[in-house]
């Protein structure tokens, strides 16, 4: 348990980091139907992520794994096999708060998003390297579901998410909005929530996941999905989101600015199911930002509008369509681990 004379404190994304985590998918999973094609993706954005920091990629095979990896990087990019079902790191990886500035990882339950999927080997990736990769960092199991998509930190007290997602049936069923509220706000040392009552994405296994909706890209800015198309099946749940958010305020108690994200051309699965295109997920890393990309004529437009949101960091594109066919993107396979972690990744 945290001391309680501790002051606790949930970094933000956009604060300097330390490595980011992967979770490699393997061809006996999900992605067998086209595993080829999510390797690439994988490698693709694994490699440039290793442009800006150190990488931890866990996988089923190291060996096997390693040897899909051939250009060089600026940073080094580290293997660790540890059994999984799937590929979410953002969501089976652990959480990172500070206590009095050092580092506690978090170890939430991750059960497949309100037990809709598989997931007992995800949950336990962070209790397998706690022997290797965090051996020294103080782990904290806690006794409640959540996921990392589900939540966004400003870094000074404020957390965005969704009641969709937060008060599912599925993952907390005991507990009321005002039982998780307190709780949050315990666990990640809390001043605000802000609760986001609508938006959605078909397709969206998460019960819609910040992550995928509505972004904090500083302490005064969210960039968020918009759809303008009447005809479109999202029109009027995202535009109940653009109002409500347009209540929020900040840590200040001032309104945020608002920077609305392109509506992507509908995506299709093989099956014809919409698919989840969203330019929401992207990852910041140290001194860039990645972009799913969707191979849809908005792409340029969303990369110059994210350029601006974060002049001082060089924005690149990647193509995401790949990742989703099974309904995540770029922010959802990724972990950032704040540079208060101090590994020793080279004893891998």
């Amino acid at each position: 348990m945290l001391n309680q004379h501790s002051k606790v404190r949930f970094p933000a994304e956009w604060e300097a980091q330390s490595f980011i985590q992967f979770t490699f998918p393997h061809p006996e999973s999900d992605w067998a139907y086209m595993y080829k094609e999510v390797v690439n993706c994988f490698v693709n954005i694994v490699e440039n992520t290793a442009g800006f920091q150190p990488v931890l990629v866990g996988c089923f095979d190291k060996n096997m794994v390693q040897a899909y990896f051939v250009n060089k990087t600026e940073w080094p990019i580290y293997f660790i096999e540890t059994p999984s079902n799937d590929t979410w790191a953002r969501d089976h990886a652990a959480i990172t708060i500070l206590a009095d500035e050092k580092p506690i990882l978090l170890d939430f339950i991750f059960n497949g998003w309100g037990q809709k999927f598989e997931a007992t080997l995800d949950n336990q990736i962070t209790q397998n390297l706690k022997t290797s990769v965090f051996k020294n960092l103080k782990i904290q199991v806690e006794d409640f579901v959540l996921e990392g998509g589900a939540i966004e930190s400003d870094g000074a007290g404020t957390l965005l998410t969704t009641s969709e997602c937060l008060l599912s049936k599925f993952r907390n069923p005991n507990m009321t909005k005002e039982q998780i509220d307190v709780y949050l706000k315990n666990t990640f040392g809390l001043k605000k929530i802000l609760w986001l009552d609508h938006g959605y994405l078909a397709g969206d296994d998460t019960d819609s996941h910040i992550d995928t909706l509505a972004r904090l890209c500083n302490k005064n800015t969210i960039a968020y999905v918009k759809c303008e198309d009447e005809k479109d099946e999202h029109f009027s749940a995202l535009q109940k989101m653009e109002t409500q958010l347009k209540t929020f305020t900040n840590s200040n108690n001032e309104p945020y600015d608002l920077i609305p994200l392109p509506w992507p051309n509908a995506c299709f699965d093989s099956d014809g199911e919409r698919i989840p295109a969203t330019y929401a997920n992207f990852l910041i890393v140290n001194n860039g930002v990645l972009v799913p990309t969707y191979n849809v004529p908005q792409d340029q437009e969303a990369l110059e509008i994210i350029q601006s949101i974060f002049p001082d960091r060089k924005v690149i594109g990647l193509d995401c369509l790949p990742l989703i066919d099974q309904h995540g993107s770029l922010h959802c396979i990724s972990m950032q681990y704040p540079e208060q972690v101090l590994l020793n990744l080279k004893e891998l």
